[in-house]
């Protein structure tokens, strides 16, 4: 498997267009409060790789072809966006996160309260462009992915350090979190570009499958790489008592993990020795071999669509999610 170096290189076809959304979105931001626009400006200036709306972007060049983009599958690419962002501010707040991407949060810099309302009010701002689309399906897809959202967030919470919740379980709120955003997008440029229903149902697909995929792939490097590398602390997510797929893998292996699991990590060395198991266990390989097989679905999802530089680089796109294992 040849993988590609860079998010970068990979966006490369939807450049000019990436270049011109950061612009808009700066504009159509800069409108509000002057906190609210600093809270904004901060997270649009934190380096993200924009492949969210990268993807919406790809999609609707890829079935497009030789016709310009319309307004439409630009302002679709924008609300995605937004919609990332604010989750971000809100999930940064709800983890007590100090920093994102190597940079300080909102909440951080600011305070939660403003964190809260800048959250919100990207919300609000992409639930008005939303509307402004006038296209019943594509508001019911993305209105649904912030509900999703916020479902996902209660379930994180609500199955802290509960060792009995299933690979379903963790996969039912990877969903909600990462990938009904990716798939409900690829599938709003699928509305937007009129094709027909199988073609709109695979578009999803391949984002749903790759959202998954990434998750998983996040959720291995909380256990494989540093802190400098993550941009936030390593292991940040099993002390907090979120177990993903690696901790529940390990978990059908080894029922010390789950005693650990239980008492909270509050006895000294808790914390390592649950590291350990995860780590001598076959748990990574198997999360491994699970953000494999989403990678392939995804990709095989989406080989109808003409070739095209878009075509080439969505192709890619589930290759370059395993390729930061690696």
């Amino acid at each position: 498997m040849t993988y590609m170096t860079t998010v970068t290189e990979l966006l490369q076809p939807v450049e000019v267009d990436l270049e011109n959304l950061l612009l808009d979105l700066r504009n159509l931001i800069g409108a509000g409060h002057p906190i609210l626009q600093a809270a904004a400006e901060h997270l649009f200036s934190a380096g993200g790789k924009r492949i969210r709306p990268g993807i919406v972007l790809l999609i609707s060049r890829a079935l497009l072809l030789d016709t310009e983009l319309s307004v439409k599958h630009r302002k679709l690419a924008q609300i995605t966006e937004m919609i990332h962002t604010a989750s971000l501010v809100h999930d940064d707040v709800v983890d007590d996160a100090s920093t994102r991407r190597g940079v300080p949060t909102v909440h951080n810099t600011f305070d939660n309260r403003v964190a809260v309302l800048a959250g919100d009010f990207l919300f609000a701002q992409a639930s008005w462009h939303l509307a402004n689309l006038n296209n019943l399906e594509v508001v019911k897809l993305l209105s649904k992915v912030i509900m999703d959202l916020a479902e996902g967030e209660i379930k994180q919470g609500l199955y802290k350090f509960d060792p009995s919740q299933t690979l379903n379980t963790y996969l039912k709120k990877s969903y909600c979190k990462t990938a009904s955003l990716m798939a409900n997008s690829c599938k709003a440029a699928g509305v937007l570009s009129l094709i027909n229903e199988h073609e709109v149902n695979s578009l999803y697909h391949f984002g749903k499958q790759l959202g998954l995929a990434f998750q998983v792939v996040d959720d291995i490097l909380d256990f494989t790489s540093d802190d400098k590398q993550l941009g936030k602390p390593a292991f940040s997510d099993l002390a907090s008592g979120y177990l993903t797929a690696p901790a529940l893998f390990a978990l059908e292996e080894n029922n010390l993990l789950k005693s650990l699991i239980n008492r909270e990590f509050n006895q000294p060395g808790d914390l390592e020795q649950a590291l350990d198991i995860v780590k001598s266990s076959n748990a990574i390989k198997n999360s491994r071999q699970l953000a494999e097989n989403f990678a392939k679905e995804s990709s095989e999802a989406i080989h109808w669509l003409p070739e095209s530089p878009s075509q080439k680089a969505l192709l890619k796109l589930p290759e370059y999610v395993l390729s930061r294992l690696y």
